[in-house]
């Protein structure tokens, strides 16, 4: 073993440390599949609108930052078909938290634009998200709230990277199959 591999078999977790990420995982998503946020937030905001509207607010928001946001993008981000899509920005718009827009460069394009109360929604559910966090880490030392805040961003960009490294393997797996 050389130097390199000696000094990385060192700093490798303990199994048991790396259980417990693993366990600590497992209950997040457990408890984010419930989405404790949004339903407060929605019962705030706008009561007649169900949590997977936030999905569609979130990829019209997300579109919006590069371009038009429409149908399409919102089935692509989804991962649902166009016509879904379509009825579910439909219930959205009855109730005013998305409007229907004629594209300025293209006027046979629709884009889709959030109103004043679905940018309310959106605030409503970033203001909930402080408030949880806060009530959290209150108790915590101020290092203790940094160091974990960094910690946390490390992890979650080596989950993205690793998740789109697969995503990528098995996008080029499907591609040798068709060949």
């Amino acid at each position: 073993m050389n130097h390199e591999q000696d000094k990385h078999a060192s700093q490798q977790a303990s199994p048991d440390a790396i259980e417990r990420i693993s366990a600590a995982m497992t209950r997040n998503r457990l408890m984010t599949r419930r989405r404790i946020i949004g339903r407060l937030a929605i019962a705030k905001v706008a009561p007649a609108l169900e949590v997977s509207h936030l999905d569609v607010l979130d990829a019209v928001r997300r579109a919006s930052t590069k371009g038009d946001a429409t149908i399409g993008i919102v089935a692509e981000s989804m991962r649902i078909d166009p016509s879904r899509a379509s009825r579910i920005v439909a219930e959205m718009v009855s109730e005013g938290v998305l409007e229907r827009r004629v594209c300025q460069s293209d006027a046979r394009r629709t884009v889709l634009v959030m109103t004043e109360r679905g940018g309310e929604l959106v605030q409503e559910i970033r203001k909930v998200k402080r408030e949880l966090l806060h009530s959290i880490t209150d108790s915590w030392p101020k290092e203790d709230v940094e160091v974990f805040a960094r910690l946390y961003e490390r992890f979650i960009a080596g989950l993205e990277q690793r998740t789109g490294e697969y995503s990528a393997q098995q996008t080029g797996a499907k591609s040798d199959d068709s060949a």
